[in-house]
């Protein structure tokens, strides 16, 4: 049974077991995808996904996900910086609920400093600004899946 939460309790509970995990950071155009290890200790960037049509799509990262052995999906949702939801929050949550029949938990995760963060790093390792493009959605959704992965551990 697949569910849809913020709530971090409540997605540790529908997988008891721990599994990889998918992270996704989703953009209008593109798809930052990461992954991590079963023992949920650390995320790593995977690829990037040039958004297309969402059939396709979607087909494409159900593969991903049954060849990865994933077991648990972790959406970035870009709240504004106070916290209120934004279109871009309500366009991560369609995202969500149109996985959700893939049969996975899926937990959404606060992004609001996902890109800034990675950019910064990018931009201290000198990074072209060509390079940065290739690699900040895929290092933001590894970014946001180390966080959720911190939080779903911390008092565990």
């Amino acid at each position: 049974m697949s569910i849809l939460t913020a709530d971090r309790a409540a997605f540790r509970e529908a997988l008891p077991h721990g599994g990889r995990l998918i992270g996704l950071d989703v953009g209008t155009k593109t798809i930052g995808i990461a992954l991590c290890d079963a023992g949920w200790s650390i995320a790593s960037p995977a690829h990037t996904v040039s958004r297309g049509k969402f059939s396709k799509d979607k087909i494409a990262l159900a593969a991903f996900m049954e060849q990865q052995q994933v077991k648990g999906v972790v959406i970035g949702l870009p709240l504004n910086l106070d916290g209120s939801e934004s279109p871009r929050s309500q366009a991560s949550r369609a995202f969500g609920r149109n996985i959700a029949d893939l049969g996975l938990p899926i937990l959404f995760w606060d992004e609001r400093w996902s890109t800034q963060a990675v950019t910064r790093t990018l931009l201290e390792a000198d990074a072209s600004r060509a390079r940065r493009g290739e690699l900040v959605d895929k290092l933001a959704a590894s970014y946001i899946l180390q966080g959720a992965i911190d939080g779903l551990m911390a008092g565990f």
